[in-house]
């Protein structure tokens, strides 16, 4: 049995204004329609054996990851939430803990939820090559065949003297693989894969090179980019991290002890998970073991990590130029173009990427996209907002998005699901005024129950205890006016809530 692992815990700052920390790019339809994380999921469609998937994620995002799921059919995927962000070693840890919890030991595939992979059937041939491997005790990551001297990324140098069987078993360079803990080796589905991937033993993990290191690399033909993505028995994991990095597996072991249950999601011990030491798979383990093990993968790979990453991964124009939205172009090349809430006009531009989005706008020359980051870190510095969220906030019940705003007033259109509500709470510096433009709402306003369709309103004065819910099978929308001396959104007192919010 093979257990999808998508890590879901990354920002993405080098994409904002489209990736925002409490909106990061796994969460956004960045090069179609299905968004990074259901892409991910998507193109494992079609592997045998394939059980329901973990993800691991950030407490802030559960609400979204969860949705998401749900809408590409996997309502049942195990959620475990990160209290802190402690970078990947610790958790595929925790999955590890919760994949072998009833005794089971399964094969783990460790994907990071934000990579786009243009040949899935090239993806999945590999993970059924790499399968054989995985079961007799190796712990195998997918290397991507570099197509440039990329100084981005590290790179693995693969022992092409130390081979391993195309057939599945492992030759003697690796014997004392087999039977790890005495388990038989797993088979893979022939029907999906031509076993024509070779397997290498890992010489060495290499850090980012400059670029006449990366063009000897290059030239070698024994150096793929490092992928970050794995397969490897549960078991194998926890047994490398043990002798590797005991007090990391410590602090996990303690930290998912300690776990409860919240509502659909797995919530761990946070003070224990916050003692765990931060250091991701390639350090803590793939490194130092002596049971790496690569599989070379050309499947049009990128980690999408920086706006130029997804320029080349888009399908761009006659004259270059990758578009989104409502954009028009007069002689401008090899850009990337990004329209969010209104119309993008380019003449005469190069080698340009500019981004529009209801709240802020990049423009940036290609070459210099990397530093992107740095606006992100002068937004955190100012303390703006601009950093966390877009002007539509998703929340589990549906979203808001600011429409105007000036002193002592605020302006939202508000959504919410069928079936869905708002917490009861209430606001100790403002007021609202509700009006209905689609579906109907149930609300609860002080000692009232009311209801009200279209065209129709309410008012909520400050303190007043209430409650917005839709219990009609369409979309509510309604307008919401608030006014008062303080509009913060940490103005909400919930005094009931379904989701779980404090």
């Amino acid at each position: 049995m093979i257990v999808p692992v998508i890590l879901s815990g990354g920002a993405g700052t080098r994409l904002w204004p489209l990736s925002r920390e409490l909106y990061p790019k796994q969460l956004l339809p960045l090069l179609g329609e299905k968004t990074m994380l259901q892409e991910t999921l998507l193109r494992l469609d079609g592997l045998a054996d394939l059980a329901g998937p973990m993800v691991v994620c950030n407490d802030a995002h559960r609400f979204m990851v969860a949705e998401q799921l749900r809408l590409i059919g996997h309502a049942d995927a195990t959620i475990l939430l990160e209290p802190v962000g402690r970078n990947t070693a610790p958790a595929v840890a925790l999955a590890a803990l919760q994949a072998t919890a009833d005794g089971a030991d399964p094969l783990l595939l460790v994907l990071p939820a934000d990579h786009a992979i243009r040949d899935a059937s090239a993806l999945r041939a590999a993970i059924g090559a790499g399968i054989p491997h995985a079961a007799l005790g190796a712990l195998l990551t997918f290397g991507i065949v570099p197509t440039a001297p990329e100084t981005g990324y590290g790179y693995i140098r693969a022992d092409k003297n130390r081979q391993l069987s195309e057939s599945g078993h492992p030759s003697s360079v690796i014997s004392h693989l087999i039977n790890i803990n005495d388990q038989e080796p797993m088979t893979s589905d022939t029907s999906q894969t031509s076993n024509d991937a070779t397997a290498y033993a890992v010489a060495q993990f290499v850090e980012k090179p400059d670029h006449s290191t990366a063009e000897s690399y290059l030239r070698s033909g024994d150096y793929f980019w490092n992928s970050g993505m794995f397969l490897f028995r549960a078991s194998v994991y926890l047994a490398e991290l043990e002798r590797l990095a005991p007090t990391m597996l410590q602090a996990c072991r303690q930290a998912f002890t300690g776990r409860g249950a919240d509502l659909d999601f797995v919530r761990l011990d946070a003070e224990a998970f916050a003692a765990c030491p931060a250091d991701s798979i390639d350090y803590a383990v793939m490194e130092k073991t002596d049971r790496a093990v690569v599989i070379p993968l050309d499947a049009g790979w990128s980690d999408v990590g920086s706006f130029a990453a997804l320029w080349a991964a888009g399908t761009a124009d006659a004259l270059g130029n990758v578009t989104f939205g409502d954009t028009i172009s007069v002689d401008a090349r090899d850009s990337y173009l990004y329209a969010g809430s209104r119309l993008l006009a380019a003449v005469g531009v190069a080698d340009l990427v500019v981004v529009e989005t209801a709240d802020a706008v990049l423009v940036a020359a290609k070459e210099r996209v990397q530093d992107v980051k740095k606006i992100v870190e002068h937004l955190k510095a100012s303390g703006r907002s601009e950093r966390l969220l877009h002007r539509r906030v998703n929340r589990p019940w549906g979203a808001y998005e600011g429409i105007d705003a000036g002193e002592r007033f605020q302006v939202k259109r508000i959504t919410v699901n069928p079936g869905a509500s708002l917490s009861l709470q209430r606001h100790r510096q403002r007021a609202e005024h509700w009006v209905v433009v689609r579906g109907t709402a149930r609300i609860v306003c002080g000692e009232d129950i009311l209801v009200r369709n279209a065209n129709q309103s309410v008012y909520i004065p400050i303190g007043t205890v209430h409650r917005l819910e839709n219990p009609g099978t369409e979309r509510l929308e309604i307008i919401e006016v608030q006014t008062g001396s303080y509009l913060g959104e940490d103005d909400i007192e919930r005094l009931e809530d379904n989701y779980g919010r404090s």
